[in-house]
């Protein structure tokens, strides 16, 4: 049996040497990053948070405290920056997704998804969400929303997807069935 793994086998050939060698490589490399992640995005820091997407954070954390002294937590990933508006800038989104309550395990999302916070410029548009992504699309940028099923006349498992293009003229995003703020 063979207690270390950097222990040198005579017999070993240099390509089993070399696999082994990139073997231990890549379990130190996994072991370094899961030791950089923490459970919680506590870590971040919050002090960049635009102010309207710190009052959100401020306010779920409210409700939480507020539903049986619950503690928030605010996971890793809940902040994104993104260009959502075509300017080369990066703008920022706020997931809900990622926020947790100790006393509540669906206090921020329900069937319908979680909202997800869309800040450009001054502007805040919160939309209900099953995940999103943002791709470009000729000239524009297009937030594309996985919504609720029923949306599209069916149910919940039903797909549905919803995109959107930001009008920096009128500060508002634009589609064939106009976003509702939520």
């Amino acid at each position: 049996m063979q207690l270390n793994a950097l222990a040198y086998d005579e017999d070993e050939g240099d390509e089993e040497r070399s696999i082994r060698m990139l073997s231990i490589i890549n379990r130190i490399a996994m072991a370094a990053m899961i030791c950089s992640f923490t459970s919680s995005g506590q870590a971040q820091d919050l002090s960049v948070l635009p102010r309207p997407l710190a009052e959100k954070v401020e306010t779920a954390k409210k409700a939480c405290a507020d539903f049986e002294n619950g503690e928030f937590a605010l996971e890793w990933g809940a902040v994104s920056r993104v260009d959502l508006d075509g300017d080369l800038r990066p703008d920022w989104a706020l997931d809900n997704s990622a926020f947790a309550c100790s006393s509540a395990a669906s206090l921020y999302c329900g069937t319908g998804g979680c909202e997800s916070h869309f800040l450009v410029g001054d502007t805040v548009t919160s939309l209900f969400n099953q995940g999103w992504d943002v791709l470009t699309f000729g000239r524009n940028r297009v937030l594309l929303i996985d919504v609720h099923g029923s949306r599209c006349g069916g149910i919940n498992p039903t797909p549905c997807v919803e995109s959107l293009v930001w009008d920096q003229e009128a500060k508002a995003w634009r589609s064939v069935q106009p976003a509702t703020n939520q």
